[in-house]
């Protein structure tokens, strides 16, 4: 199958809890991938001294014309199922018609999981969203290529800019979905887990996915020190940043900073 040259993505299953092992050797730690061996890092390498965005277990590369979206999950509902509080749960690098979702899991200390993540993956785009996966290799090592049918119902058209709905084939708006292509991408490092997600223009444009390669590979993982169960995710934060971006205008701030209502804190940096 071959669907081009390369959703928001689903939180891994979590496997059984685990307690704390016994420190491990170096040879015992799971390597870097070689072909990612300059990025994404650690907290404890030594890495290069770029601008980033604290999201706490993230430490993502700014650059001129990159935004920055905070994905949420809600934790607290009301009766109706309405949510009242949420956790930030990944974080969403967008760049002109691309974007990139990073989420960090914890992992154990002797085995990455990107192998099994992806193998479930793939046999959920198969069996749930009637897709089609194709695996290869990638300047990450492996990853995995998918091709899901995106629903175009009237209400979804209507959302659409004129600009982009013309651009759909009549076939596609026909037939009420078109094939979408989400490239899967994941980094197994020192007891965590990196997963990024491409979706957009990205998929195609090298010069487009150049730009997200590079945030991908200045990204800096902060793991600490509490035990965790593999694939809990770990915890992220709200950068001071974004707080500053709405000082100017409070009313304005608070609206963008309700994540149920008008969607997640977004800065751009120019």
């Amino acid at each position: 199958m071959a669907f081009g040259r390369r959703r928001q993505a689903e939180e891994p299953e979590k496997g059984p809890e685990v307690t704390e092992e016994p420190a491990e050797t170096a040879e015992e730690a799971p390597a870097k991938a070689e072909s990612a061996k300059g990025g994404p890092w650690d907290s404890e390498d030594s890495f290069p001294e770029l601008q980033r965005l604290d999201f706490g277990s993230l430490k993502v590369p700014v650059a001129p014309g990159l935004g920055f979206q905070v994905n949420f999950e809600a934790t607290q509902v009301d009766e109706e199922g309405n949510p009242l509080d949420g956790r930030p749960v990944a974080v969403l690098v967008q760049y002109e018609e691309s974007a990139m979702q990073l989420q960090v899991f914890a992992a154990p200390k002797r085995s990455g999981i990107w192998d099994d993540v992806r193998r479930e993956t793939a046999k959920d785009i198969q069996e749930e969203a009637q897709g089609q996966t194709q695996e290869g290799e990638g300047p990450f090592g492996p990853e995995l290529l998918a091709m899901v049918p995106a629903a175009l119902t009237e209400e979804v058209l209507a959302e659409m800019p004129q600009e982009v709905r013309e651009q759909i084939p009549a076939e596609f708006i026909e037939q009420g979905w078109a094939p979408q292509i989400i490239r899967f991408l994941g980094v197994d490092g020192p007891r965590w887990f990196l997963q990024a997600v491409v979706q957009g223009a990205a998929i195609e444009d090298e010069e487009q996915w150049q730009v997200l390669e590079d945030v991908l590979r200045g990204v800096v993982v902060h793991r600490g020190d509490a035990p965790m169960p593999p694939r809990d995710l770990l915890e992220l934060q709200i950068p001071k940043e974004f707080s500053e971006a709405g000082q100017d205008d409070e009313e304005e701030a608070v609206e963008t900073f309700d994540p149920f209502e008008r969607g997640p804190e977004i800065t751009e940096v120019r």
